[in-house]
């Protein structure tokens, strides 16, 4: 494929926690990294709504977003996402309509329905609240869709509530998923679909995307379906180096399965502690033309039309020289 057929290409980033520093120095990271990708012509850039993890600074993808967004310039600032059992609708909503009002035409609004941490956290996120579960799920974004402008959605006594007094425009709004749960939402709501494919490599992305195309209900702002598929890279100079910068990813996996997860390790702790190179943190790991050419494979067998490069690396400086490798290769 050459670089001018090639889809759009965007960055996850969770704002990790390396051993040895602090959640200041991963949030400067990922401000740096934003950066970079905002000078390489990336589409988006979109921050994780995690809590009480040792490993991810990005708890508060609002407040990190306004951060990013005012120290770059063109690229998109978004969500990856916000996770709506979490939070009351209004809230989201104002949250993201006064982003938009501050960088107009520059955030997207990515939401999930996973809780984004465990259930003890969870509880401490929504209280005793009855409105916060997951069953109320599709009513709450819904309302969320209203509250920005979708004329369509008809939500009662909310209806009289603004997010901002006098909008000039409002954010795009994504459906995130990991299962064929999410693609028939944004299907039904004429979404945007964005599917997790970095961490959930054991479903069919085929068959969620399938799902999303075939009950596509088209939408004011999207008359066709559009989606995006995450996935996980590193380029670096060789194979060989790349796989061994993946090393702290492998280590970070095998902790969430195991319910240990601590600060990311650097390459070296990572080689001593012998996780097996099998074991998939990171899905594409080479140079950036072999990279390259696993995306394409995946542009071809999935029909997307954006990709996310997701990434967990040590230093923040390894992810901008890999993501700087591949936007060369790819054309951007």
């Amino acid at each position: 494929m050459t670089p001018s057929d090639r889809v759009p290409l965007s960055v996850l980033d969770l704002a990790t926690v390396r051993e040895g520093h602090s959640s200041a120095d991963a949030l400067r990271g990922t401000i740096e990294i934003a950066r970079t990708a905002d000078q390489l012509g990336y589409q988006r850039f979109w921050v994780a709504e995690h809590h009480n993890m040792p490993a991810v600074a990005s708890t508060a993808p609002p407040v990190l977003m306004a951060s990013v967004a005012a120290q770059t310039a063109t690229i998109r600032v978004g969500s990856g996402g916000v996770m709506l059992p979490n939070h009351m609708p209004f809230v989201v909503a104002e949250q993201f309509a006064l982003l938009e009002a501050l960088h107009p035409g520059r955030i997207d609004l990515g939401i999930g329905r996973a809780p984004g941490t465990d259930q003890a956290t969870a509880a401490a996120l929504r209280g005793v609240s009855p409105y916060l579960t997951v069953e109320q799920f599709p009513d709450h974004l819904r309302t969320v869709l209203a509250l920005l402008g979708d004329e369509r959605i008809d939500v009662g006594p909310a209806a009289r509530l603004r997010p901002t007094p006098v909008p000039e425009s409002y954010p795009e709004v994504w459906m995130l998923g990991s299962s064929t749960y999410g693609a028939q939402v944004a299907a039904a709501l004429g979404l945007p679909f964005c599917y997790a494919y970095h961490f959930a490599t054991g479903t069919d992305v085929a068959a969620a995307l399938q799902l999303y195309r075939a009950g596509f209900q088209p939408s004011p702002r999207f008359p066709e379906p559009h989606a995006m598929v995450s996935a996980s890279v590193i380029a670096a100079e060789t194979t060989e180096e790349a796989h061994y910068l993946a090393g702290p990813s492998r280590v970070m996996l095998q902790s969430l399965r195991t319910g240990r997860l601590g600060p990311i390790v650097s390459p070296e702790q990572a080689a001593e502690m012998g996780v097996d190179e099998t074991f998939p943190g990171t899905q594409y790991a080479g140079t950036a033309e072999e990279v390259a050419a696993d995306l394409d494979a995946l542009v071809a067998r999935t029909g997307v039309q954006e990709l996310m490069l997701a990434g967990t690396v040590f230093d923040p400086a390894t992810r901008q020289d890999s993501l700087t490798r591949i936007a060369k290769v790819w054309g951007l």
